[in-house]
C-alpha cells in the first residue's frame, strides 16, 4: 500500500515536472505555435538595441570568411555586430562553391544563434539575375530572356531550380525579381527585367515568385523567399540614367507600373518588398508613406517587410536632400514603412539614441523588427536554421537544372530576321566561319558537339568592345578595332557561311554604381566599329547570319540591312551556345517572341507598343516612324496560319464573361511552337486610352498541318483603367479584340461592354 502510495506520488511530481518544463520553454521557441504568437512573444522578451539590430543587414564583404582550416573567421566589425544579433548578411559565401558556402553559412549561423541573448537567427540574402548570383550555381538566362520565352510554366520551374540552389547553399531570401517595367533602353539595366510591357511582367512576376518560393509552402525548408523590386517607378528614370529622378503621371503608376508589384503581393505572396532608388514626383520613395504603407499594406494587405535598396534610407539626407540630418533620414524612413536598413551605419544604426528624444517612433520600431522576425519564422530559421550539408553536390548545378537551362534557351531566341538561310545542314560538308567580338571562348567546341564532324568551323574573335574594366569600362582604340575587322575578314574568306556574334556585354550594359561607375549610355547604337564589320562582311558575299548578344535594346539597322539571318538572343545561360547552335542546324525550331519594342532609333523614345493612340499620329522628317521590329514578334521555320475569331456572345455585361476562340494551323513543314497572343484597344474612353495592350497569351505546340483551337475568356475586370477621377472604372462602350503572333500583326473582331 506504502508502496502504491509511492509511486503514485512519484508519477504525479514526474508529470508535475513535465509540465513545468514544457511551460517554461518560452512559445518563440515552440514550433508548434502560431507565427504571430511566437512573434509577439519574441518581441516582449528584446531590448530597444536588440530590436533595432533586426532592422539592419550588412555584407558579408566587411569580413565573413571561411579559413583554410574550414573554420569561420569572422573580422572584428562582424563579431561586435552579430552581439545583440542582426536582421540580415547580404552574400555569405558568394565566391566560394556550394559546399563551402553551405559550410559556412551553417558555422555563421550556429555563431549568430549561440552568441546573441535570444537566439535569434539570421537570414542570408542573395540575388537572382542569372540564376543564384554566387559560385558554382547553375547560370540561367537573364530575366528579359525568360521573358522571351511567353511560357509561365517554364519560368516558373527555372525559378523553382533558382529557389532550391540558393536554399542549399544556406541563402533564405533573394532581392529579387525585379517587377519594373523596362521602356528606355539607355538604362543599363534594363536585362534585369522581364518586359516594356505590363501584363507580360505580371505574368513573369508570378511565375518567378511562385517558383522562388516553393508555391510559399517551401519557404521553410526548400526554398527561399522573394523580394520583388523596385517600388515603384524605377528604371523610368530621366534621361535613362541610374539615380536620376522619375517623373510618372499618377495613371501611368496605377495602370502600368503597380499591377506587377500588386500581383506579387495578391497572387505570388512575395516575402519582401525593395523600395526604389529613386522618388516619384519629387517624393523620395524610401520616405513615402502613401506608398510604402497605404497603398502597399493598407490597400493591397501586403504582410511582409519592406528592405531599403542599398544605403537608401541615409541618403535620403545626403543625396536627396529632403532630412536636414541623418536622424530626420532614420524617421522619414521609419515612419514612411521600410522596416530593414540595408548596409547603411547612418540611418536605423541612430534610432536607440534618436528615441531618447522622440519616444513616439518606439512603436514603429516593434512594428518593424515584428515584420522581420515574422519573415524569419515563415523560413524555418528557428526550428531548421541548418543546410544538410550531403545533399549539396549532388542537387546545386545538377544535370537536371543544366538541362533546364538549356531549355529556356531554346525557348527564348528570337528569329528576327530570316533570307532563306536557315536552318544551316548539318549533313553536307563546309565551312562556317564563327567571328566578332561577341564571341565566346567556348563556342566552337560547343558548336561542334551539335552540329558534328561534317562541318568545320574557324574561329576569330577579332577584337574586345571594351578594356573590361567594371567600373567605367573604356572602349577600344579604332585601330584595334579595325585590326581586328581585318583579321576576321581574312579568316573568313575560305568560309561558306558566316556567323558574326555582336551587339553588347556586361561591360555595355550593366548596373551603374552610386560611386564611380557608369552604365547608361546616351544612344543605343551598337557600341565601336561593329557596323563597319558587318558591312566587310557582307562584301564576301557570303551567307551573313548575325547573332545579337546583348543586355539592352540597340539600334540594329546596319545589321539588320546587310545580314541574311539575325537572331537576337540576349543574355543566354551557360548552356546558351548548345540551344544556339541546336537552332542554328534545326535541330531546335526558333519559338522566342520580342518581350520589348526594336526601334529604329533612340530619338523614337518612349516608343513602346501601348503608348498612347495620339502618339501615332505624326511621325519625323526624313524618317519613318515604325519600329524596326514590333512587341511580341518573332519568327519560326515553320508557318502559321489564323482563323477569324469567334466571339461566345458580341455583348459583355458586369456579371458575364466572353469567350475568344481562334483555330490556329501549322501551314508548313516542320514541328513548332507558336506563342498565340489577346490584344484588347479601347475604341472610346473618358480618358486617353493606350493603343492596345496585351490582355493574355498561350504557348502552343503544333506538328506540320495540325491546327488547335485557342480560347480567351475576356472578362470586365480586364477592361478597368484609372478614369477622369481617378479612380478605377471599367470602360464601357465598344472594344476591338485582337488575337494573332504579334502586336502587328492579328485577327481582330468588336464586341461592345454594357
Amino acid at each position: 500500500m506504502k508502496l502504491t502510495r509511492y509511486v503514485s506520488v512519484l508519477i504525479m511530481l514526474l508529470m508535475g515536472e513535465g509540465v513545468y518544463a514544457q511551460t517554461t520553454v518560452p512559445i518563440y521557441k515552440q514550433s508548434n505555435m502560431e507565427v504571430d504568437k511566437r512573434v509577439t512573444d519574441l518581441l516582449g522578451r528584446m531590448t530597444l538595441e536588440e530590436k533595432v539590430a533586426q532592422m539592419r543587414m550588412f555584407h558579408a564583404q566587411i569580413g565573413v570568411e571561411l579559413n583554410e582550416q574550414g573554420e569561420l573567421d569572422l573580422s572584428e566589425k562582424v563579431i561586435q555586430k552579430l552581439s545583440i544579433g542582426v536582421g540580415g548578411i547580404k552574400n555569405p559565401g558568394e565566391h566560394l562553391s556550394p559546399e563551402k558556402a553551405a559550410l559556412l553559412n551553417n558555422k555563421l549561423q550556429k555563431y549568430i544563434i549561440e552568441h546573441n541573448r535570444l537566439g535569434i537567427p539570421a537570414f542570408f540574402v542573395t540575388e537572382s539575375y542569372n540564376g543564384v548570383d554566387a559560385e558554382g550555381c547553375t547560370s540561367f538566362g537573364r530575366p528579359i530572356n525568360m521573358a522571351a520565352t511567353f511560357n509561365r510554366e517554364l519560368v516558373n520551374s527555372v525559378y523553382d531550380a533558382v529557389g532550391r540552389e540558393a536554399r542549399l547553399r544556406g541563402l533564405h531570401l533573394t532581392h529579387s525579381p525585379e517587377a519594373d517595367i523596362v521602356r528606355d533602353p539607355r538604362f543599363g539595366r534594363m536585362s534585369e527585367a522581364f518586359s516594356e510591357d505590363t501584363y507580360l511582367t505580371t505574368q513573369m512576376i508570378i511565375s518567378a515568385i511562385t517558383g522562388l518560393q516553393g508555391g510559399y509552402d517551401g519557404l521553410n525548408a526548400t526554398h527561399i523567399g522573394a523580394v520583388a523590386k523596385h517600388f515603384a517607378g524605377y528604371a523610368q528614370v530621366s534621361g535613362g540614367t541610374n539615380f536620376a529622378s522619375i517623373e510618372i503621371s499618377p495613371r501611368t503608376l496605377i495602370d502600368e507600373i503597380f499591377p506587377p508589384f500588386k500581383a506579387a503581393v495578391q497572387e505570388a505572396n512575395t516575402l519582401g518588398i525593395m523600395a526604389s532608388h529613386g522618388d516619384i514626383n519629387g517624393v523620395a520613395s524610401h520616405a513615402n508613406p502613401w506608398l510604402l504603407t497605404e497603398v502597399l499594406r493598407e490597400q493591397w494587405g501586403f504582410e511582409g517587410y519592406v528592405v531599403s535598396d542599398a544605403n537608401d534610407i541615409g541618403r535620403l539626407h545626403y543625396f536627396m536632400k529632403v532630412a536636414e540630418t541623418p536622424e530626420d533620414a532614420a524617421i522619414l524612413g521609419l515612419t514612411a514603412g521600410v522596416d530593414l536598413d540595408l548596409y547603411a551605419e547612418d540611418a536605423y544604426a541612430l534610432l536607440p539614441e534618436i528615441i531618447k528624444e522622440m519616444p513616439e517612433i518606439e512603436g514603429y520600431i516593434d512594428q518593424s523588427a515584428a515584420r522581420v522576425l515574422r519573415t524569419k519564422f515563415i523560413l524555418g530559421l528557428f526550428d531548421a536554421p541548418f543546410i544538410e550539408l550531403e545533399k549539396v553536390s549532388t542537387a546545386v548545378r545538377s544535370k537536371h537544372h543544366l538541362t533546364l537551362a538549356q531549355e529556356a534557351d531554346r525557348e527564348s531566341i528570337i528569329l528576327l530576321k530570316n533570307e532563306r538561310v536557315l536552318p544551316l545542314s548539318a549533313q553536307e560538308p563546309q565551312k562556317i566561319a564563327l567571328v566578332g567580338p561577341l564571341l565566346g571562348k567556348e563556342v566552337k567546341k560547343q558548336f561542334q558537339a551539335i552540329a558534328g564532324k561534317e562541318i568545320e568551323f574557324i574561329e576569330k574573335k577579332g577584337f574586345d568592345l571594351t578594356n573590361g574594366v567594371r567600373d567605367v569600362p573604356q572602349l577600344m582604340s579604332g585601330e584595334e578595332q579595325r585590326k581586328g575587322i581585318e583579321e576576321i575578314v581574312k579568316s573568313s574568306v575560305e568560309a561558306d557561311v558566316v556567323v558574326a556574334f555582336v551587339g553588347g556585354d556586361e561591360f555595355t550594359a550593366k548596373e551603374g554604381f552610386f560611386n564611380n561607375a557608369l552604365g547608361d549610355r546616351d544612344n543605343i547604337n551598337p557600341v565601336g566599329l561593329q557596323d563597319e564589320l558587318i558591312e566587310e562582311l557582307k562584301k564576301l558575299g557570303k551567307p551573313l547570319i548575325v547573332v545579337l548578344k546583348h543586355r539592352r535594346t540597340l539600334s540594329i539597322n546596319a545589321f539588320n540591312e546587310k545580314a541574311d539571318a539575325i537572331l537576337d538572343c540576349w543574355d543566354l545561360s551557360e548552356q546558351g551556345n548548345y540551344a544556339l547552335a541546336e537552332v542554328l542546324f534545326g535541330k531546335v525550331n526558333p519559338s522566342g517572341k520580342l518581350p520589348v519594342t526594336v526601334p529604329l532609333s533612340i530619338g523614337q523614345f518612349p516608343f513602346h507598343y501601348s503608348q498612347k493612340e495620339i502618339n501615332y499620329k505624326k511621325g519625323y522628317l526624313f524618317n519613318e516612324n515604325n519600329p524596326l521590329y514590333p512587341f511580341g514578334y518573332g519568327l519560326s521555320y515553320t508557318t502559321f496560319g489564323y482563323s477569324p475569331v469567334r466571339l461566345s456572345n458580341t455583348v459583355l455585361h458586369d456579371d458575364t464573361s466572353i469567350k475568344a476562340t481562334v483555330k490556329v494551323t501549322n501551314t508548313g513543314k516542320r514541328r513548332g511552337k507558336e506563342t498565340v497572343q489577346l490584344y484588347i484597344k479601347d475604341l472610346i474612353g473618358t480618358v486617353v486610352r493606350p493603343m492596345q495592350e496585351l490582355k493574355g497569351f498561350k504557348k502552343i505546340d503544333l506538328k506540320p498541318g495540325e491546327s488547335q483551337e485557342v480560347t480567351f475568356e475576356i472578362k470586365p475586370e480586364m477592361l478597368e483603367y484609372t478614369g477622369l477621377n481617378m479612380k478605377k472604372e471599367q470602360g464601357k462602350g465598344e472594344f476591338e479584340l485582337r488575337i494573332g503572333s504579334s502586336c502587328q500583326s492579328f485577327q481582330a473582331v468588336n464586341f461592345m461592354f454594357e
